[in-house]
């Protein structure tokens, strides 16, 4: 009778602990309405190709014989490469800095890419100049300015912080993803 009993309440209890771990599972994984904006600018692939599916999903003008997000995640695993892996020597010269980074093949690849396109984001700011050059085995970033001021925060960005200024990363993926050459 005791075995009896016991195998019912197992039976019984069951269910409810499977609930309880599908719970505790799915705790963090609400799946609201898709934002306006994005807001995942770049490190996290997987959260920013979500953002820009749930944005793509909810716009009912959307292309999708356009849709790129293969491109998307390409240009994410450049901007991982960049931010993670990029070996930067950075000068202080008159006015700015000179930065030169390379890495390994994929690196120095997601680099010639990354630069050049950024580059243009960059000298659309009138406060500085920018150049960039791609060589054999690195690429160079000169920012610079004529004011005392403004050359601090070229120096205090760095390379990686000029990458990641001028804030249109979102708009940029979302261009990508949406099949559009946005540089």
């Amino acid at each position: 009778m005791f075995r009896l009993v016991t195998a019912t309440i197992l039976a019984l209890a069951a269910p409810f602990a499977t609930q309880a771990q599908h719970a505790d599972h799915s705790a963090g994984m609400t799946h609201g309405a898709a934002p306006a904006t994005l807001t995942e600018p770049g490190q996290g692939a997987f959260a920013a190709l979500s953002e820009v599916v749930q944005l793509l999903e909810s716009d009912p003008h959307t292309d999708w014989s356009r849709v790129d997000l293969d491109g998307l995640r390409a240009h994410l695993v450049d901007m991982d490469l960049l931010a993670t892996r990029a070996q930067v020597e950075t000068d202080a010269i008159d006015g700015g800095l000179t930065a030169r980074a390379t890495g390994d093949a994929r690196v120095l690849a997601a680099l010639r890419r990354m630069v050049p396109a950024h580059a243009k984001q960059l000298a659309a700011d009138p406060s500085w100049t920018v150049a960039v050059e791609a060589r054999d085995d690195h690429v160079v970033l000169t920012v610079t300015a004529d004011d005392a001021a403004t050359t601090a925060r070229i120096r205090g960005l760095g390379f990686f912080g000029l990458m990641a200024s001028q804030d249109h990363h979102r708009a940029h993926h979302l261009a990508i993803a949406r099949g559009e050459m946005p540089h």
